[in-house]
C-alpha cells in the first residue's frame, strides 16, 4: 500500500453504480481507505464494505448534523465495533455552520452526542474521527471541541483521533496536536490557499491525507463532479509541495501516520 485515504464515504449513493470498480482501482493503485459512517445505517454499510476488502477499514458514528434524524444509542453501535475492520469511532463532533439555526439547545445536543461517542472510543480504545466546523468568521466549534477534549483527556489518557477536513488555524492545530490528535486535509488544498500555513506549521507526523469523497474533487477534475479516494494521491502531492519537502518522504510519513493512529499492521 502506498497511500491511505483517512476519510471517504464509499457507501454513499453516489458510488452505487461503480462502487466495486472504484474499490478495485484503489487496490490496483495501492490506496487503502477508511470508510466513515455518519449514522447507524451508513456505519453498517461501512463495516460491510470493509469486511469484503482487505484494503478498506471502517469507522462507525453519528454526524452532528444527523442528530435530528437519529437518537444516538451506544448499544446500537457497540455490536458493530466487534468487527476487526472497525478501527475508529465517528464521524462525530460539532457543527455550528450548517444548521439553519445554531442555538444553545442545538449545541447542547451536539455536545451530548459527542460525549457519548468519546465514551465509546475510550471504552474500545479506538481513535475518534471528528467533524468540526465553526460558524462563519469564528473558531467557536474548535474552541468548544478543544475544551471538551481537554476534559476527556484528563480522565482517559488513551483518547486520540483525527480532526477531519481541518479548517482551523495554527493555534487550534497546535492545541489539538498536544492532545494527541492528527489533522487531515482534503483536495480542497489543491485550489484554496487558506490551509497552507497550517500545513507548513503542523508536524508532519501529525498530518493525515483524506478525500472526504464523494465531496471536493481536486483541480484536475471538473468542479462539482464526484470525487473518489484515488484523489488522495493529489492531496499527498500538494502537501509535499506546500511544505517544500521530498514527496516520497511525505508519502511514507503520512502512510505511517495512518498506520499508527488506526493500528493497521499490514499497510
Amino acid at each position: 500500500m502506498k497511500y491511505f485515504d483517512a476519510h471517504c464515504h464509499l457507501q454513499f449513493e453516489s458510488f452505487y453504480d461503480d462502487q466495486q470498480e472504484v474499490i478495485a482501482k484503489m487496490k490496483e493503485e495501492g490506496i487503502g481507505g477508511l470508510v466513515v459512517g455518519v449514522d447507524l445505517e451508513s456505519s453498517k454499510k461501512a463495516v460491510e464494505l470493509a469486511e469484503k476488502h482487505d484494503h478498506l477499514w471502517a469507522s462507525i458514528g453519528l454526524h452532528p448534523n444527523r442528530e435530528k434524524d437519529e437518537r444516538y444509542d451506544i448499544s446500537y453501535y457497540r455490536p458493530l465495533a466487534k468487527s476487526k475492520k472497525v478501527v475508529a469511532v465517528g464521524e462525530c463532533g460539532l457543527d455550528y455552520y450548517r444548521p439553519q439555526e445554531v442555538n444553545d439547545e442545538v449545541k447542547r445536543k451536539q455536545k451530548a452526542i459527542l460525549q457519548d461517542q468519546i465514551a465509546l472510543a475510550v471504552e474500545l480504545d479506538k481513535p475518534l474521527i471528528i467533524h468540526s466546523r465553526p460558524s462563519k468568521g469564528t473558531m467557536d466549534a474548535y474552541q468548544d471541541l478543544i475544551q471538551i477534549l481537554k476534559e476527556a483527556k484528563m480522565k482517559s489518557s488513551n483518547l486520540r483521533g483525527d480532526i477531519h477536513f481541518f479548517v482551523g488555524g495554527v493555534s487550534e492545530m497546535r492545541e489539538l496536536v498536544v492532545l494527541g490528535f492528527t489533522v487531515s486535509f482534503t483536495a480542497v488544498i489543491t485550489f484554496a490557499r487558506d490551509y497552507d500555513e497550517v500545513i507548513r506549521q503542523a508536524p508532519l507526523t501529525s498530518i493525515l491525507s483524506e478525500t472526504d469523497s464523494p465531496y471536493v474533487p481536486p483541480t484536475n477534475r471538473a468542479r462539482g463532479s464526484r470525487n473518489d479516494p484515488l484523489a488522495v494521491v493529489d492531496v499527498v502531492s500538494k502537501i509535499a509541495k506546500i511544505r517544500s519537502e521530498d514527496p516520497e518522504t511525505v508519502r511514507q510519513t503520512l502512510l505511517q501516520n495512518a498506520q499508527n493512529l488506526f493500528k493497521i499492521e499490514h499497510i
